[in-house]
């Protein structure tokens, strides 16, 4: 046997055999008008024809129905010597299964240079496309997460620039990506901090230290909210920052409580201390009495604070409605003696914590006086009770309120004045900073009082016309 030299065109042929049957990609000859002349074992393995099968049959046994256009354009350009470029398409299996390929298509020619046929080779696009798939539902899983959280969020590469951020972002701000990409963020910082926050943030940058930082943003319609932002750098096995992941979570209204609480706290000590200062003011004032009178005077005077106390506590302290605070005050005073007090026009007027106290002890002494001297202290007399808002001679708002008597004993101004007149008049008039009127008529008290409305509510109603009032 004679063994042929390298440049033996036998062993150039056995070579180009050895390639095409040892090659993972599909590789088939073809003829101009779609006769297959040649099948690897790679083709055999993809389309699941063996060569014998194939060969010299039309390649549109693999081609399906759909796609026959396409076998026609790419014949044509074959023929006229054009080679068609790698594009992904599908091709039959022998069992009839649509399989994603990539293919390249080139003519053949003979040793003249003219086409004679063409080769194709086919790359099974399976694995990839199976790939390709597992990564855009990753992707969905993300985008639905990041876009599903609370927080807006962002990404960074290494260098700090925002490449990416969730629809968060883009509802929240009212932007777009163009608009925010990389330092665009600042558009939307609020400028007394946008320096402050940029110094930080280039830090993290420059050193790859995890951020966080506390500053308003702008909303879409120009309001500005308070932010919780922190970002972490992503690295990889050595130590390198491949991206940042950022976020902002929105604390206004955790701010606003805790600014809420802290108000609060300041109010209840506030509170506690005008408490004792009264508990203490009542303690010198009934120490004279005798012991069973003492201790008459401290418990009711006492129980009208709480009475007082437990209004303010239901509105968080800041005020209480006239009329809560009136009905508190006449709890003590038994059924027969509440059905003959008629409280005119209970309007929802809201009145300062300290008002709402100078009130509602001034009700109390007067509802105790009236059992004990007054029109309750019989059985035919009356009280009447009003308050309401009303334009004084400039046009200002006023605040009127009024206890009149009537139906009882003859009234005699009183000699002397002992505690429960302090918490009636005097009390009042500091807080209000208005003068009482105290008028002992012989038909009934009358006790009144007037004092600008804008220092002493918190809400009022529309305000009625003063000659329909009492």
């Amino acid at each position: 046997m004679t063994i042929p030299t390298d440049s033996s065109p036998d062993i150039d042929a056995a070579r180009f055999a050895a390639i095409i049957a040892s090659s993972s990609d599909a590789i088939i000859s073809k003829s101009l008008d779609g006769i297959v002349e040649s099948w690897n074992p790679a083709a055999e393995k993809l389309f699941g024809w063996s060569a014998e099968e194939i060969i010299g049959q039309s390649i549109r046994r693999i081609i399906p129905e759909d796609r026959n256009a396409e076998e026609d354009r790419i014949l044509a350009r074959i023929r006229a010597g054009e080679v068609v470029p790698k594009f992904a398409t599908e091709r039959l299996t022998k069992s009839g299964e649509r399989v994603p390929i990539a293919v390249t298509v080139s003519p053949v020619r003979d040793p003249s240079g003219k086409v004679v046929g063409a080769s194709k080779i086919a790359n099974d696009l399976r694995e990839q496309e199976q790939l390709a798939e597992g990564l855009r539902e990753k992707t969905d899983q993300f985008t639905a997460l990041a876009n599903n959280i609370p927080q807006l969020a962002w990404l960074a590469d290494k260098d700090g620039w925002i490449f990416w951020y969730n629809q968060r972002w883009y509802d929240y701000t009212g932007t777009d990506l163009a608009a925010m990409e990389g330092w665009g963020w600042q558009a939307v910082h609020h400028p007394d901090h946008v320096d402050r926050v940029s110094k930080r943030i280039q830090h993290a940058w420059d050193t790859g230290e995890p951020w966080e930082d506390t500053f308003p943003l702008r909303r879409a319609d120009g309001e500005f909210r308070w932010f919780l932002s922190r970002a972490n750098p992503l690295k990889d096995g050595a130590g390198n920052v491949l991206l940042w992941c950022g976020t902002n979570t929105d604390i206004t209204e955790q701010l606003e409580a805790q600014e809420h609480i802290n108000l609060l706290i300041r109010e209840v000590n506030h509170r506690s201390r005008n408490m004792l200062a009264t508990i203490r003011a009542i303690l010198g004032r009934s120490a004279r009495l005798p012991k069973d009178e003492l201790i008459q005077s401290l418990d009711r005077r006492i129980s009208a604070l709480a009475s007082n106390q437990e209004i303010l506590d239901g509105g968080d302290w800041s005020g209480a409605r006239i009329a809560d605070i009136v009905e508190a005050q006449l709890r003590h005073v038994g059924e027969d003696a509440r059905a003959r007090i008629d409280i005119d026009k209970p309007e929802p007027l809201i009145v300062r914590a300290e008002v709402a106290e100078a009130i509602g002890l001034a009700i109390h002494e007067l509802a105790t006086n009236a059992l004990k001297y007054g029109a309750l202290s019989n059985a035919t007399g009356r009280v009447h009770i009003a308050w309401d808002v009303l334009d004084d001679t400039h046009g200002k708002p006023i605040l009127q309120m009024a206890w009149r008597e009537s139906g009882g004993p003859t009234v005699a101004e009183p000699t002397a004045n002992g505690f429960g007149s302090l918490l009636i008049k005097r009390n009042v008039e500091q807080v209000l900073k208005t003068p009482v009127v105290l008028d002992f008529q012989s038909t009934g008290l009358v006790w009144r009082v007037e004092a600008p409305a804008g220092d002493l509510l918190i809400d009022r109603i529309e305000r009625v016309d003063p000659q329909t009032f009492f």
